[in-house]
């Protein structure tokens, strides 16, 4: 296995990746995401698994939040903003080596937290956050009402 950057040359994996991981987002949308993130570089950390074929295996994305993050004390705080493993990679380690790549970038920017999110119903990200060694902070739920 081997981890690259995600730049523009393997952006058509990367929105499949993308598309399989946040299916309820459209094509467009992603496509527009992808391009924000690579103008936000300095900011933004997102790299891609492949195997000895050069096939993706799984893509992190993450980013610097400066803005209060649950469950920290400091800022920046390095944000696991998504990852995704596809199946047939799953419990090969493609996960764990992206994950640390990213702690690696996060340590350089000067982070002492890393963070990350899931629903609560998704018992499975939990499960991997865990033995990725995340522990769990809080759990919230949000509200909202319209204002007319």
């Amino acid at each position: 296995m081997k981890i690259v950057p995600l730049t523009e040359a393997n952006a058509a994996e990367w929105l499949e990746l993308r598309l399989a991981l946040w299916p309820d987002t459209s094509r467009q949308e992603h496509e527009a995401e992808i391009t924000q993130i690579l103008a936000a570089l300095g900011d933004t950390f997102s790299i891609l698994a492949q195997d000895r074929e050069g096939a993706a295996l799984g893509f992190v994305e993450a980013s610097l939040r400066r803005d209060y993050v649950n469950g920290t004390d400091t800022s920046p705080v390095a944000f696991l903003e998504g990852i995704y493993v596809v199946p047939q990679a799953r419990g090969r380690g493609v996960a764990r080596a992206l994950v640390a790549a990213t702690e690696t970038w996060a340590r350089e920017q000067g982070c002492i937290e890393f963070a990350s999110d899931a629903l609560l119903d998704n018992v499975d990200s939990h499960a991997m956050h865990r033995a990725l060694g995340f522990e769990e902070t809080e759990r919230v739920v949000f509200f909202r009402k319209v204002l007319k």
